[in-house]
Protein backbone atom coordinates (compact mmCIF):
# COMPACT_ATOMS: atom_id res chain seq x y z
CA UNK A 1 0.00 0.00 0.00
CA UNK A 2 1.52 3.58 -1.15
CA UNK A 3 1.82 6.09 1.64
CA UNK A 4 2.72 10.11 1.66
CA UNK A 5 4.43 11.28 4.85
CA UNK A 6 3.82 15.28 4.83
CA UNK A 7 5.62 16.02 7.91
CA UNK A 8 9.11 14.83 7.25
CA UNK A 9 11.80 17.26 8.76
CA UNK A 10 14.96 18.10 6.59
CA UNK A 11 18.11 19.84 8.18
CA UNK A 12 20.17 20.31 5.00
CA UNK A 13 23.17 19.04 4.03
CA UNK A 14 24.15 22.63 3.52
CA UNK A 15 24.29 23.58 7.22
CA UNK A 16 26.24 20.79 8.09
CA UNK A 17 29.39 21.55 5.07
CA UNK A 18 29.34 25.19 5.72
CA UNK A 19 29.40 24.74 9.98
CA UNK A 20 32.17 21.98 9.75
CA UNK A 21 34.72 23.01 12.19
CA UNK A 22 34.27 26.40 13.40
CA UNK A 23 32.13 27.70 10.01
CA UNK A 24 29.39 29.20 9.84
CA UNK A 25 26.26 29.12 7.71
CA UNK A 26 24.64 32.74 7.75
CA UNK A 27 25.84 33.30 11.10
CA UNK A 28 24.62 29.71 12.40
CA UNK A 29 27.57 27.67 13.92
CA UNK A 30 27.24 24.02 15.13
CA UNK A 31 28.27 22.76 18.41
CA UNK A 32 29.23 18.92 19.83
CA UNK A 33 28.57 18.22 23.79
CA UNK A 34 31.09 15.76 25.44
CA UNK A 35 29.00 13.12 23.96
CA UNK A 36 29.25 13.86 20.56
CA UNK A 37 25.47 15.37 20.85
CA UNK A 38 25.00 17.85 18.09
CA UNK A 39 23.63 21.71 18.42
CA UNK A 40 22.99 23.80 15.90
CA UNK A 41 23.96 27.46 17.50
CA UNK A 42 20.47 29.86 16.22
CA UNK A 43 20.86 33.39 17.46
CA UNK A 44 22.90 32.25 20.79
CA UNK A 45 20.21 29.52 21.18
CA UNK A 46 21.52 25.93 21.09
CA UNK A 47 18.84 23.93 19.30
CA UNK A 48 19.84 20.01 19.61
CA UNK A 49 20.23 17.85 16.46
CA UNK A 50 19.06 14.31 16.80
CA UNK A 51 21.55 11.60 14.68
CA UNK A 52 19.29 11.32 11.82
CA UNK A 53 19.15 14.67 10.98
CA UNK A 54 22.71 14.51 9.22
CA UNK A 55 21.46 11.68 7.15
CA UNK A 56 22.14 12.23 3.06
CA UNK A 57 19.31 11.57 0.94
CA UNK A 58 20.29 8.08 -0.05
CA UNK A 59 20.40 6.99 4.03
CA UNK A 60 16.84 8.80 4.51
CA UNK A 61 15.67 6.71 1.55
CA UNK A 62 16.70 3.39 2.64
CA UNK A 63 15.08 4.62 6.07
CA UNK A 64 11.56 5.47 4.37
CA UNK A 65 12.24 2.15 2.83
CA UNK A 66 12.40 0.24 5.97
CA UNK A 67 9.55 2.12 7.27
CA UNK A 68 7.16 1.29 4.25
CA UNK A 69 6.90 5.02 3.77
CA UNK A 70 7.26 5.99 -0.08
CA UNK A 71 7.02 9.88 -0.34
CA UNK A 72 8.45 12.30 1.91
CA UNK A 73 7.40 15.45 1.46
CA UNK A 74 10.16 17.43 2.94
CA UNK A 75 10.16 20.20 5.28
CA UNK A 76 13.42 22.40 6.48
CA UNK A 77 14.00 22.11 10.09
CA UNK A 78 11.95 24.30 12.27
CA UNK A 79 15.05 25.59 14.21
CA UNK A 80 15.68 27.24 10.88
CA UNK A 81 12.52 29.59 10.58
CA UNK A 82 15.23 32.60 11.82
CA UNK A 83 12.36 35.15 12.51
CA UNK A 84 14.19 36.59 15.18
CA UNK A 85 17.33 37.30 13.28
CA UNK A 86 17.77 39.70 10.75
CA UNK A 87 15.29 39.44 7.59
CA UNK A 88 18.63 39.29 5.41
CA UNK A 89 19.55 35.76 7.18
CA UNK A 90 16.52 34.33 7.31
CA UNK A 91 15.99 35.18 3.65
CA UNK A 92 19.80 33.41 2.96
CA UNK A 93 18.94 30.51 4.83
CA UNK A 94 15.46 29.80 3.76
CA UNK A 95 16.73 30.31 0.07
CA UNK A 96 19.44 27.71 0.81
CA UNK A 97 17.16 25.32 2.48
CA UNK A 98 14.67 25.53 -0.28
CA UNK A 99 17.28 24.80 -3.08
CA UNK A 100 18.00 21.91 -1.44
CA UNK A 101 14.85 20.29 -1.25
CA UNK A 102 14.76 21.53 -5.37
CA UNK A 103 17.66 19.35 -5.50
CA UNK A 104 16.54 16.49 -3.86
CA UNK A 105 12.70 16.27 -5.58
CA UNK A 106 14.64 16.98 -9.33
CA UNK A 107 17.14 13.62 -8.41
CA UNK A 108 14.39 11.51 -7.39
CA UNK A 109 10.45 13.05 -8.04
CA UNK A 110 8.83 9.82 -7.17
CA UNK A 111 10.33 9.86 -4.05
CA UNK A 112 10.47 13.49 -2.91
CA UNK A 113 8.29 16.77 -2.55
CA UNK A 114 8.76 20.26 -0.96
CA UNK A 115 7.42 22.07 1.21
CA UNK A 116 9.58 25.37 1.84
CA UNK A 117 10.45 27.69 4.71
CA UNK A 118 10.22 31.41 4.54
CA UNK A 119 11.38 34.45 6.29
CA UNK A 120 7.96 35.44 7.82
CA UNK A 121 9.01 38.42 9.53
CA UNK A 122 9.48 40.27 6.43
CA UNK A 123 6.25 39.79 4.54
CA UNK A 124 7.29 40.67 1.05
CA UNK A 125 10.54 38.62 1.20
CA UNK A 126 8.34 35.64 2.21
CA UNK A 127 5.77 36.17 -0.74
CA UNK A 128 8.82 36.81 -3.14
CA UNK A 129 9.95 33.45 -1.61
CA UNK A 130 6.86 31.33 -2.29
CA UNK A 131 6.26 32.81 -5.23
CA UNK A 132 9.75 31.21 -6.38
CA UNK A 133 9.32 27.82 -5.12
CA UNK A 134 5.95 27.70 -6.25
CA UNK A 135 6.11 28.71 -9.89
CA UNK A 136 10.16 27.61 -10.36
CA UNK A 137 11.18 24.78 -8.04
CA UNK A 138 7.95 22.79 -8.38
CA UNK A 139 6.89 23.08 -4.35
CA UNK A 140 3.85 22.22 -2.71
CA UNK A 141 3.65 25.37 -0.33
CA UNK A 142 5.54 25.95 2.71
CA UNK A 143 6.06 24.99 6.58
CA UNK A 144 5.67 28.33 8.89
CA UNK A 145 5.54 28.61 12.77
CA UNK A 146 2.59 29.34 14.76
CA UNK A 147 3.75 33.13 15.21
CA UNK A 148 6.12 35.76 14.44
CA UNK A 149 7.79 36.95 17.06
CA UNK A 150 4.85 36.68 19.54
CA UNK A 151 2.58 38.21 16.53
CA UNK A 152 -0.27 35.63 15.32
CA UNK A 153 -1.51 35.24 11.59
CA UNK A 154 -4.94 37.42 12.37
CA UNK A 155 -2.70 40.53 12.55
CA UNK A 156 -3.82 42.53 8.99
CA UNK A 157 0.05 42.57 8.36
CA UNK A 158 -0.08 39.37 7.40
CA UNK A 159 -2.93 39.41 5.00
CA UNK A 160 -1.39 40.08 1.35
CA UNK A 161 0.48 36.57 2.22
CA UNK A 162 -2.49 34.79 2.73
CA UNK A 163 -3.85 36.53 -0.45
CA UNK A 164 -0.98 35.65 -2.20
CA UNK A 165 -0.75 31.76 -1.01
CA UNK A 166 -4.41 31.48 -1.18
CA UNK A 167 -3.61 32.55 -4.92
CA UNK A 168 -0.88 30.73 -5.42
CA UNK A 169 -2.81 27.47 -4.34
CA UNK A 170 -0.09 26.69 -1.92
CA UNK A 171 -0.47 24.60 1.15
CA UNK A 172 0.59 26.35 4.09
CA UNK A 173 1.40 23.94 7.14
CA UNK A 174 1.96 25.14 10.62
CA UNK A 175 4.37 23.38 13.02
CA UNK A 176 6.06 25.22 15.84
CA UNK A 177 9.48 26.56 16.68
CA UNK A 178 11.64 26.17 18.99
CA UNK A 179 10.01 27.36 22.47
CA UNK A 180 6.40 27.15 22.86
CA UNK A 181 4.07 29.15 25.16
CA UNK A 182 4.87 26.68 27.67
CA UNK A 183 8.10 26.72 27.47
CA UNK A 184 8.56 30.29 29.91
CA UNK A 185 5.89 28.99 32.39
CA UNK A 186 7.11 25.16 32.76
CA UNK A 187 10.02 24.27 30.83
CA UNK A 188 10.91 20.97 32.84
CA UNK A 189 9.34 17.38 32.04
CA UNK A 190 9.54 18.03 28.17
CA UNK A 191 6.33 20.09 28.40
CA UNK A 192 7.22 23.00 25.93
CA UNK A 193 6.69 20.23 23.66
CA UNK A 194 4.06 17.17 24.68
CA UNK A 195 1.57 20.48 26.17
CA UNK A 196 2.99 23.62 24.40
CA UNK A 197 3.05 21.99 20.90
CA UNK A 198 -1.10 21.71 20.80
CA UNK A 199 -1.52 24.59 22.14
CA UNK A 200 0.08 26.80 19.40
CA UNK A 201 -1.84 24.64 17.13
CA UNK A 202 -5.08 25.54 18.93
CA UNK A 203 -4.14 29.17 19.29
CA UNK A 204 -3.46 28.83 15.53
CA UNK A 205 -6.82 27.86 14.33
CA UNK A 206 -9.02 30.19 16.63
CA UNK A 207 -6.26 33.17 15.19
CA UNK A 208 -7.54 32.38 12.00
CA UNK A 209 -11.32 31.57 12.57
CA UNK A 210 -12.10 34.06 15.30
CA UNK A 211 -9.82 36.77 13.21
CA UNK A 212 -11.66 36.24 9.83
CA UNK A 213 -8.37 35.15 7.47
CA UNK A 214 -10.54 32.02 6.58
CA UNK A 215 -13.43 33.97 5.49
CA UNK A 216 -11.31 36.53 3.60
CA UNK A 217 -9.49 33.89 2.10
CA UNK A 218 -12.29 30.90 1.28
CA UNK A 219 -9.68 28.60 -1.02
CA UNK A 220 -6.76 28.96 1.15
CA UNK A 221 -5.00 25.66 2.38
CA UNK A 222 -3.95 24.85 5.70
CA UNK A 223 -2.41 21.88 7.72
CA UNK A 224 -2.10 21.97 11.37
CA UNK A 225 0.13 19.10 12.43
CA UNK A 226 0.02 17.00 15.54
CA UNK A 227 -3.84 16.49 14.56
CA UNK A 228 -4.61 20.34 14.80
CA UNK A 229 -3.58 20.17 18.93
CA UNK A 230 -6.44 20.75 21.17
CA UNK A 231 -8.84 22.47 18.71
CA UNK A 232 -11.17 19.35 18.06
CA UNK A 233 -11.42 18.65 21.98
CA UNK A 234 -12.24 22.55 22.72
CA UNK A 235 -14.34 23.09 19.89
CA UNK A 236 -17.23 23.41 21.75
CA UNK A 237 -15.86 25.96 24.33
CA UNK A 238 -14.96 27.83 21.35
CA UNK A 239 -18.35 28.21 19.97
CA UNK A 240 -19.91 28.83 23.47
CA UNK A 241 -17.91 31.80 23.39
CA UNK A 242 -18.99 32.97 20.07
CA UNK A 243 -22.08 32.34 21.39
CA UNK A 244 -22.11 34.69 24.61
CA UNK A 245 -19.54 37.50 23.90
CA UNK A 246 -20.01 39.65 21.24
CA UNK A 247 -16.29 40.47 21.10
CA UNK A 248 -15.56 37.10 19.91
CA UNK A 249 -17.85 37.60 16.43
CA UNK A 250 -16.34 40.56 15.99
CA UNK A 251 -15.31 39.11 12.31
CA UNK A 252 -16.46 36.13 12.74
CA UNK A 253 -19.89 34.94 11.09
CA UNK A 254 -20.31 31.70 11.97
CA UNK A 255 -19.69 29.56 15.03
CA UNK A 256 -15.61 28.47 15.08
CA UNK A 257 -17.05 24.73 14.59
CA UNK A 258 -18.44 25.10 11.07
CA UNK A 259 -14.96 26.14 10.06
CA UNK A 260 -13.06 22.58 10.88
CA UNK A 261 -13.39 20.76 7.64
CA UNK A 262 -11.71 24.23 6.35
CA UNK A 263 -8.36 22.55 7.69
CA UNK A 264 -6.61 19.73 7.37
CA UNK A 265 -4.95 17.63 10.16
CA UNK A 266 -1.96 15.27 10.08
CA UNK A 267 -2.57 11.69 12.44
CA UNK A 268 0.36 11.79 14.93
CA UNK A 269 -2.59 12.14 17.82
CA UNK A 270 -0.63 8.47 19.06
CA UNK A 271 -3.54 6.57 20.09
CA UNK A 272 -6.37 4.81 18.48
CA UNK A 273 -8.84 6.63 20.25
CA UNK A 274 -7.49 10.15 19.44
CA UNK A 275 -7.61 9.38 15.51
CA UNK A 276 -10.98 8.50 15.63
CA UNK A 277 -12.14 11.03 17.46
CA UNK A 278 -10.38 13.49 15.07
CA UNK A 279 -11.82 11.45 11.93
CA UNK A 280 -15.09 11.53 13.25
CA UNK A 281 -14.86 15.37 13.98
CA UNK A 282 -13.64 16.59 10.95
CA UNK A 283 -14.27 14.09 8.24
CA UNK A 284 -11.64 11.19 6.88
CA UNK A 285 -11.13 13.46 4.29
CA UNK A 286 -9.24 16.14 6.09
CA UNK A 287 -7.09 13.41 8.08
CA UNK A 288 -3.06 12.72 6.30
CA UNK A 289 -0.24 10.86 7.04
CA UNK A 290 2.62 12.53 9.00
CA UNK A 291 5.40 10.82 11.17
CA UNK A 292 7.36 14.10 12.30
CA UNK A 293 10.73 12.01 10.90
CA UNK A 294 13.10 12.56 12.18
CA UNK A 295 12.45 13.48 16.01
CA UNK A 296 12.27 11.42 19.07
CA UNK A 297 8.77 12.44 19.19
CA UNK A 298 8.38 10.14 15.63
CA UNK A 299 5.76 6.93 15.43
CA UNK A 300 8.51 3.93 15.75
CA UNK A 301 6.99 2.31 12.65
CA UNK A 302 4.40 4.75 11.57
CA UNK A 303 2.64 2.69 8.57
CA UNK A 304 2.37 -0.49 10.56
CA UNK A 305 0.63 1.65 12.88
CA UNK A 306 -1.75 2.85 10.96
CA UNK A 307 -2.74 -0.47 9.46
CA UNK A 308 -2.34 -2.32 12.72
CA UNK A 309 -5.98 -0.05 13.79
CA UNK A 310 -8.85 -1.95 14.79
CA UNK A 311 -11.53 1.18 14.83
CA UNK A 312 -10.65 2.15 11.05
CA UNK A 313 -11.91 0.57 7.89
CA UNK A 314 -9.49 -0.14 5.56
CA UNK A 315 -10.90 2.63 2.65
CA UNK A 316 -9.82 5.33 6.18
CA UNK A 317 -6.37 3.86 6.30
CA UNK A 318 -6.14 4.46 2.42
CA UNK A 319 -7.24 7.65 2.61
CA UNK A 320 -4.70 8.90 5.72
CA UNK A 321 -2.32 7.01 3.92
CA UNK A 322 -1.98 8.35 0.89
CA UNK A 323 -5.07 9.08 -1.07
CA UNK A 324 -6.14 12.34 0.77
CA UNK A 325 -2.16 13.66 0.20
CA UNK A 326 -2.52 12.60 -3.45
CA UNK A 327 -5.53 14.34 -4.10
CA UNK A 328 -4.37 17.38 -2.01
CA UNK A 329 -0.98 18.09 -3.51
CA UNK A 330 -1.30 16.23 -6.84
CA UNK A 331 1.49 13.72 -5.95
Amino acid sequence: MRSIDIHAHLTPQCFWRATQGSGTWHTLRREQDAQGREYAVVGGHRQQLPPKARWTPEERLADMDSLGVDVHVLSPYSGFYNYDLDPSVAIATSRDSNNEIRDMISARPERFAGLATLPMQDVPAAIAELERVMTQLGFKGAMINDHVNGRTFDEPEFLPFWKAAEQMGALIMFHQGGETMVSPRNPRYHLPNTIGNLAERTVTYAALVFGGVMDACPDLQICLCHGGGYTCYGIGRMDRGWEVRPEARQLLPNPPSTYLRRFYYDCIVYTEEALRYLIDTVGIDRVVFGTDWPYDMVFDWPVSWILSLKHLTQAEKEAILWKNLERLLGL
